[in-house]
């Protein structure tokens, strides 16, 4: 049964069948009456032969069935179909049984077919994907892994790098601290080397005119000689020379304090008093004060020794204070630097405005406070001197000499504290400066008072009971206003109190009245 079956699909009845269908209409209008009916009889004898293979199909079906194999089918089936003479339909079946649906069944089945082929296909073409994909994951994450250790292993190199560069930065930084003290000496050396020119330029004249008379006087000429001519009264010294090259390196290096070097101790100081920035500010602004008031009185004791020394020996075209202050300038490691930092400390520890923790002293500031006292020396040694401008706390505020910092309050007119003093020469300001204005600041500040710590390193037991019990209201400022002539008589220095044995009662600022 399976055999014939096969052997019928093979054929291809069905398909020719449905073919010549096709055909017969596509040339019907063609054909004559004749050849329609012959095309018909020829679709007939076709269909009879399909028809007789279909029914000996059928009687092998039925003949597997045994004897009554298949017979309530044929009975309502087959045999009202072979009654009614090939023409009604029964019941059961419906009336788009033919052979058009039939072909239209089977080219549905291939295009199903078709269409699983093309889906399994695909199916492979997405696994396959799939497992690449897979692949390259796999792949990417190996990748990933061997990143993430480069990563790690670079951390820990960056690490130890970091430790080692903050050393270096320490480093260079006190390299280029000694190579600015280098370049600063350097050019000092050069400035005498050009006034060494000049003086042996001198010489040579000098020697020339000399060998002129004595060549002279062995010729034996009766007239005397005309007298050697003098110098010449205004040739410059060295100070004046180099006055403009030092007045703009001072300011500039001014400037640079304010910039750097006051950042740097305002970082320092911060560590140990977290909680009071105007403190902090205050500590800063009078540890300048008052190194600028300490290279003031070193300057002017060293001046007196000078003038003491060059008042027995001095002759020249230049006149005796000329030469002392050529002579300090030609001289400026004589100055006692480290002497002018512990004044400068001493000063700042019995100044009421300012206080600090009980652990601490001011020698953390002793960097900064060392660079402003030499900057402070240069500028005495200037002809006209520099100077900073004398500031007491609730001042009215002068836009010409200060600039407000970022936390003031605009509208103010005093000023609370100052920031950073400006630098005057005479009474022209050639360096602003910078205060904090707020409005209700006091003439008053608080005591002077040291806060107790639970650091070992405590100063003293107990707080002074002068310091603890003796309520005396403070002054607005220890210091003096400046003389209202800079041309006046000179103030003689020794009936000043020295600032090593009792305090003064002037301030860091005063004015070059003994100039």
């Amino acid at each position: 049964m399976a055999e014939s079956l096969r052997r019928m699909v093979n054929n291809g009845n069905f398909t020719s069948l449905q073919d010549k269908l096709e055909k017969w209409l596509d040339d019907y209008h063609i054909n004559t009456n004749d050849q329609n009916v012959a095309r018909a009889c020829e679709l007939v004898e076709l269909n009879a032969r399909v028809q007789g293979q279909l029914f000996t199909l059928l009687n092998l079906v039925a003949s597997e069935g045994g004897l009554y194999g298949g017979v309530n089918t044929i009975k309502n089936r087959l045999l009202p179909w072979l009654s009614s003479g090939f023409t009604a339909s029964a019941a059961s079946v419906s009336a788009d049984t033919s052979l058009a649906v039939l072909a239209e069944a089977a080219d549905k089945d291939r295009q199903i077919s078709e269409i699983q082929q093309h889906y399994e296909q695909q199916l492979d073409n997405m696994e396959k994907d799939l497992n690449d994909t897979k692949e390259d994951a796999a792949a990417l994450k190996a990748e990933l892994d061997e990143t993430r250790d480069e990563l790690d292993d670079t951390r820990r190199k960056s690490t130890g790098t970091m430790i080692a560069t903050e050393d270096e930065i320490i480093r260079l930084k006190e390299e280029l601290r000694l190579s600015r003290d280098d370049n600063t000496s350097l050019r000092t050396r050069v400035d005498l080397i050009g006034d060494y020119d000049r003086q042996v330029r001198i010489l040579r004249d000098e020697i020339a005119i000399l060998r002129g008379e004595r060549a002279a006087l062995e010729n034996g000429f009766p007239e005397p000689l005309p007298p050697l001519p003098p110098p010449r009264p205004g040739s410059p010294t060295h100070a004046k020379l180099t006055d403009s090259v030092r007045r703009s390196r001072l300011i500039g290096r001014y400037n640079d304090l304010f910039s750097i070097d006051r950042v740097e101790a305002l970082t320092t100081l911060r560590r140990y008093i977290p909680d009071d920035e105007e403190m902090v500010q205050r500590i800063i602004f009078v540890g300048v004060q008052e190194a600028f008031h300490a290279a003031k009185m070193a300057f002017r004791a060293m001046r007196l020794r000078v003038r003491k020394n060059l008042a027995i020996t001095h002759v020249g075209p230049e006149t005796l204070e000329e030469a002392v202050l050529d002579y300090i300038v030609r001289n400026t490691d004589l100055f006692d630097v480290n002497a002018a930092v512990q004044d400068t400390i001493r000063a700042m520890n019995v100044n009421p405005k300012i206080s600090f923790p009980a652990e601490i002293d001011f020698n953390l500031l002793h960097p900064f406070i060392r660079e402003v006292c030499r900057c402070g020396w240069g500028m005495c040694a200037l002809e006209p001197p520099l100077d900073i401008s004398p500031a007491t706390d609730a001042e009215l505020y002068n836009e010409l000499k200060y600039r407000r910092s970022y936390d003031s309050e605009f509208t103010a007119p005093l000023v609370a504290y100052h920031v950073w003093p400006a630098l005057m020469e005479y009474d022209r300001v050639v360096v602003k400066g910078e205060a904090v204005t707020k409005r209700g600041a006091s003439l008053f500040s608080p005591r002077r008072s040291r806060s107790r710590s639970p650091s070992p390193r405590l100063r003293s037991p107990s707080p002074s009971p002068r310091r603890a019990t003796s309520p005396r209201p403070m002054s607005p400022s220890r210091s003096r206003s400046p003389s209202p002539t800079r041309s006046g008589s000179a103030m003689s220095v020794s009936s000043r109190p020295s600032s090593r044995s009792s305090p003064r009662p002037y301030s860091a600022a005063s004015s070059y009245v003994s100039y």
